[in-house]
């Protein structure tokens, strides 16, 4: 085993590979990026910090900061452990981590353990902080004071790099100490159903699907729809293209209001509320090129209107949340991590309307087996919510 590089230095090739063996020994490693987004289509890894079990150590762990502009580092060997389902990769928050590293390392990221997630099922807040989470579970102080620093400028800095560190050094303590509540409450398996639903995050966009994410788009006719679909093509591909975010290439609500009117020359442009002279002139020529293409497009119909919820279910809605706030105190568990008020509007909605349960997170896997059934129940008038001992909410049998 190589010696590790100096503390506070960045990684070589070397210590990558080093600490890739000595996470395959132990089968697990703990992982964090630093990443910039401001100003570009993609965020920018600037940093991965990694924690292996080295007994060798004097702390027991041994981290490595890789410097993601440095492309000379080889980080394949690791790369290669996080698509290992034998290998457990221990993170928190970690849902942009994943996609990040998904796509700057190519690999997948597999038997993963979030411990904000974990913690959302051991007692704690579901979206706790690393910091505050340390606080309350190991009893750990931890300095963020660079965690809001331009992480793409060279050479980081010491406090950059100290900060960075500590982000992993502990992830492992934190993780066993969550898995020790987790086993004695039972709630090991449906933490880790939950951290399965991470593996497939990605932070790639699809061009032909990016409008349908415009606000007010719902409100376009057929063939408005298909101009804002090539309109919102041709952004994604040039803001990626350029490096930079799509409002800088055309904001949403005059990509939208160009795809209402279809503009046909850079005069009707000028007329749109939101197009700056600059874009027509170093954009006019593309935005008129898609606006034609969309208009000799299949025009794209509305969808059929879904289910909604009306005000008069407001009563029914509280009353759902009423009986899941009271199950998930039950269970020691995070409201947050079973439903949200969409979710319930939809599931009401569908028991006003006689409708099929919709597929929706709150009535799958482990969370119908904690309140399905009773929701179930509630909302079919079979059982009603009372007060009962100890000013706890119970359900009761109507006949």
């Amino acid at each position: 085993m190589s010696e590790p590089s100096p503390a506070g230095a960045l990684a070589t090739s070397a210590d990558v590979a080093a600490s890739a063996t000595l996470a395959a020994h132990s089968g697990r490693l703990g992982i964090d990026t630093e990443f910039m987004s401001e100003g570009r289509y993609r965020a920018l890894l600037c940093l991965t910090q990694v924690a292996v079990e080295d007994a060798d150590s004097p702390t027991g762990i041994r981290t490595i900061l890789i410097d993601g502009l440095d492309t000379g580092v080889d980080c394949a060997p690791l790369a290669r452990l996080l698509a290992d389902p034998e290998i457990e990769v221990v993170l928190h928050a970690g849902r942009q981590d994943v996609a990040i590293l998904r796509r700057a390392w190519r690999t997948e990221i597999t038997h993963i353990f979030d411990t904000q997630i974990a913690a959302g099922f051991a007692g704690e807040a579901a979206q706790a902080g690393y910091g505050n989470l340390l606080a309350a579970v190991l009893d750990l102080r931890v300095a963020k004071s660079a965690s809001y620093t331009r992480w793409d400028i060279r050479p980081l800095t010491a406090e950059q790099l100290a900060y960075a560190a500590d982000d992993v050094a502990h992830l492992f303590g934190l993780a066993d100490a969550l898995s020790a509540r987790l086993t004695d409450a039972g709630r090991e398996e449906w933490a880790r159903e939950e951290c399965r639903r991470l593996e497939g995050v990605s932070d790639e966009r699809d061009p032909d699907t990016a409008w349908e994410r415009l606000p007010r788009v719902s409100s376009l006719d057929p063939g408005a729809r298909a101009v804002a679909r090539t309109l919102a093509a041709w952004r994604e591909r040039t803001a990626a293209q350029e490096d930079r975010p799509v409002s800088s290439v055309l904001a949403d609500q005059t990509l939208v209001e160009v795809a209402k009117r279809h503009p046909r020359d850079r005069g009707a442009l000028g007329q749109i509320r939101g197009m700056h002279p600059s874009v027509i002139k170093r954009r006019g020529d593309a935005l008129l090129t898609a606006v034609a293409a969309g208009l000799a497009e299949e025009p794209i119909p509305r969808e059929p209107r879904g289910i909604r919820s009306e005000a008069a279910d407001a009563p029914l809605i509280a009353l759902a949340e009423a009986l899941l706030r009271s199950r998930a105190s039950e269970a020691g568990l995070a409201y947050e991590l079973i439903a949200s008020r969409a979710e319930l509007e939809q599931i009401i909605a569908a028991a006003r309307l006689g409708q099929p349960e919709p597929e929706v997170r709150t009535l799958q896997g482990w969370r119908r087996a904690l309140v399905g059934a009773d929701l179930e129940a509630l909302l079919s008038g079979r059982t009603a919510l009372a007060v009962a001992g100890r000013r706890r909410l119970a359900l009761h049998d109507i006949g």
